[in-house]
């Protein structure tokens, strides 16, 4: 598969298990994202478009190699952990929140679950755009399609 179109499938992916895996462990927890109480949605949004840009740029930079390793999984599990966390900081200074409530929320996502729900949805979505990659498979087809 061409690494551009690998590349939309794995963004669309790791979307995906965040939010899916945000939601699940908040309910199963529950407790929320950002714990934080006052800070509204801004963080949140900034901090999930931080991680998807980080995600993809990380992801964009393994796949542009010859021979893509899956390795680069590690490096977009870590870009979008760090771009989740600078990115609730970020946004709670948008939103004219106090900095230090921003530095707190950022803080809270960095040591608890919502860090280690992202980096583990950016390690499978990145090693599933290796793979994507990587794999020489063709298409499908029905058995009358064959050369025998």
């Amino acid at each position: 598969m061409a690494p551009g179109i690998a590349l939309v499938f794995a963004v669309v992916g790791f979307v995906a298990l965040a939010i899916a895996g945000l939601g699940l462990t908040s309910l199963i927890l529950d407790s929320d994202v950002i714990q934080t109480p006052g800070l509204g949605q801004i963080p949140g949004v900034i901090g999930m478009l931080l991680a998807t840009g980080g995600f993809a740029a990380a992801l964009w930079f393994g796949l542009r190699a010859p021979h893509p390793t899956f390795w680069t999984a590690l490096g977009t599990a870590l870009c979008a952990y760090l771009g989740e966390v600078v990115g609730v900081a970020v946004g709670a200074l948008i939103s004219g929140r106090d900095p230090a409530a921003g530095f707190a929320a950022a803080g809270g996502v960095a040591i608890g679950w919502p860090g280690v729900v992202l980096a583990l949805a950016g390690l499978v979505a990145g090693w599933g755009g290796i793979a994507l990659v990587r794999t020489r498979a063709g298409r499908p087809r029905w058995p009358w399609e064959r050369d025998e």
